[in-house]
């Protein structure tokens, strides 16, 4: 019998009638295919081989994604925001808020239902001085208001928004100041701005929007 490809023959992935496998179990442990496959390995290469893989191995390495942070993007007036993913609970329809004797400024919109259960509606716009009417004209299938319910210390809250970007993906070390024109109102609740794509993202620090949010509760 040929050393040659015994295994697919008479040993395992053959009819198993080799006389060595019973006391060895499987091919592996056998001389005859522990010394196949060191010729394998010694074999000459051709120089075509070689090439094809000096080429591969001359090609610079990907840098590695950077980014560890996700979160849902939105906008308000014409301002680009986000919140940690974390801290969203659903997205729904825009539904109006039915405003609270005595309550209201601020930032307090009212209470809003949501799926069958009330929540405080928070308007954002007034949180952090965006101006709604300074919106651009927007059209599209996926472009219209909706409702973000975020979650603060078990306490759900309504968010209304303009237009929703989805989820997107950052490295928080990459994140650059705002730019200088931004009103203070907002500088204070962001944590930086993240580039994606073509999209400059204001990034919320959702410690301090939560923290005011609960305020305005109280």
């Amino acid at each position: 019998m040929s050393e040659s490809g015994c295994w697919n023959l008479i040993g395992v992935a053959g009819d198993k009638s080799c006389a060595k496998l019973a006391p060895l179990v499987h091919c592996r442990n056998c001389d005859v295919y522990a010394g196949a496959a060191q010729r394998s390995l010694q074999r000459p290469v051709s120089d075509t081989y070689r090439s094809e893989w000096a080429a591969q191995l001359r090609q610079p390495v990907a840098a590695s994604d950077s980014s560890d942070t996700s979160a849902l993007a939105f906008r308000i007036g014409r301002e680009w925001l986000a919140l940690p993913t974390a801290m969203v609970s659903q997205v729904a329809p825009q539904a109006p808020a039915h405003r609270l004797p005595h309550r209201g400024g601020n930032g307090l919109a009212g209470i809003v239902n949501v799926g069958g259960k009330l929540a405080p509606a928070i308007s954002l716009a007034a949180l952090l001085g965006i101006d709604e009417r300074d919106a651009p004209v927007r059209s599209g299938r996926h472009t219209f208001a909706r409702l973000l319910v975020v979650n603060w210390e078990g306490q759900p809250f309504a968010l209304p928004v303009a237009d929703l970007c989805g989820i997107v993906r950052y490295a928080s070390k990459g994140l650059t100041p705002p730019a200088a024109t931004i009103n203070r109102g907002m500088q204070r609740y962001l944590l930086g701005v993240a580039a994606i794509d073509d999209m400059h993202i204001g990034v919320l620090d959702a410690s301090l929007i939560g923290h005011q949010m609960m305020r305005l509760v109280r």
